[in-house]
């Protein structure tokens, strides 16, 4: 289980009477990828990830102290403006989880109005975005209640709430490179929360960019959390964890280095090992459209033709997010709509690109 007693935090004996914070966080795509978890949301080996900067969610966060605590936590959501009483499960197990590390939540009744900046159920992960921007506004208000927390504090607490909310959102607080998991060539690295990738990363990855082409943006016939159950007994699982392990040390050497040969070669291997394990899992599934084919054939028929950098990986879906250098970005878009947004649904694609994390507005 690990030892997290540096998170417990005692209910002081004032707490503000009202107030509101409001922030954002982005969601992000992970280089190397995490597939599999230990109780409770630890993860089976390291991953590594680039920060978004246009898919984010916006969330205010109104409390309002309660005369007396109560038995059961009192919030009420608003996505987009309206009620939402679809993810409130979601949000009462995650107050369930983290109530021995923010122990004044009964104290409150909170209202929570959240909303994204990228189509809901486009295919692209919310969890990662809605539950570190959520998590964010609580170290606000624990922050105004124990003014003595140092910013490093600070943010391991935050990604160590997010993580318990979906593990990938611990990777979401800051940017614009972030490792979750514990790994002997990262320094400070833990299971625990996610930490800012702590080398120089080569000027080659500055402000790189992100097309996410949204290839389906239909439910997952089968959701993430039940793909990482199926990784319990899986006969690849133990070379899997192994990989990725080694997958981060490559990785950690390519960020210093710029070299974006090896950096497509990790990312891509990475995205269909990620499938390969859907695909090898009893029951066994696919989330790959034939249109997700189609673009990776194009794309590797792009770079053969053009010696361009660019490359694609996939989150647990059928979406592309595609990624290439700053500096070849208006041959890339050229191509995209010229050969890639045929396969998308409705023709709709997000531009996005490398960002910096969680922000109080």
């Amino acid at each position: 289980m690990g030892d997290f007693s540096q998170f417990i935090t005692k209910t002081p004996s004032t707490i503000p009477d009202k107030g509101t914070f409001s922030c954002t966080s982005p969601s992000n795509i992970a280089l190397v990828k995490y597939w599999g978890k230990r109780p409770i949301q630890l993860p089976e080996n390291p991953s590594i990830s680039f920060t978004l900067d246009v898919c984010k969610t916006e969330t205010t966060l109104h409390f309002e102290k309660l005369n007396h605590p109560t038995d059961d936590f009192q919030f009420e959501l608003f996505f987009e403006g309206k009620p939402k009483p679809d993810f409130k499960p979601k949000i009462q197990s995650f107050f369930e989880r983290i109530e021995t590390y923010v122990p004044f939540l009964k104290h409150f009744k909170f209202i929570i109005e959240t909303k994204n900046t990228f189509p809901h159920s486009s295919g692209i992960a919310s969890s990662a975005s809605g539950m570190s921007a959520l998590a964010y506004c609580l170290m606000h208000l624990e922050k105004g209640i124990n003014g003595s927390m140092t910013d490093e504090e600070f943010v391991n607490k935050a990604s160590f709430l997010s993580r318990l909310g979906s593990g990938s959102a611990s990777r979401s607080v800051e940017g614009p490179i972030t490792v979750w998991g514990n790994h002997n060539e990262v320094p400070g690295s833990s299971d625990a929360y996610a930490i800012k990738f702590p080398y120089s990363i080569h000027e080659n990855f500055t402000n790189y960019q992100d097309t996410i082409l949204l290839v389906d943006k239909g439910e997952k016939q089968v959701s993430s959390s039940v793909g990482h159950d199926l990784m319990h007994g899986h006969p690849f699982a133990a070379k899997r964890f192994e990989q990725a392990n080694s997958n981060v040390s490559k990785l950690k050497n390519i960020l210093i280095s710029g070299d974006l040969d090896m950096f497509i070669e990790v990312v891509e291997s990475e995205a269909l090992t990620l499938h390969a394990m859907m695909m090898t899992s009893l029951p066994y599934f696919i989330l790959m459209k034939p249109n997700t084919l189609s673009v990776i054939h194009k794309i590797w028929e792009y770079r053969k033709d053009t010696g361009s950098k660019i490359c694609f990986t996939l989150d647990a879906g059928a979406n592309v997010h595609v990624l290439y250098p700053h500096s070849e970005k208006d041959t890339v878009m050229e191509f995209i709509k010229s050969e890639l947004v045929v396969y998308c649904q409705k023709g709709q694609y997000i531009c996005d690109k490398i960002g910096l994390g969680a922000k109080l507005l």
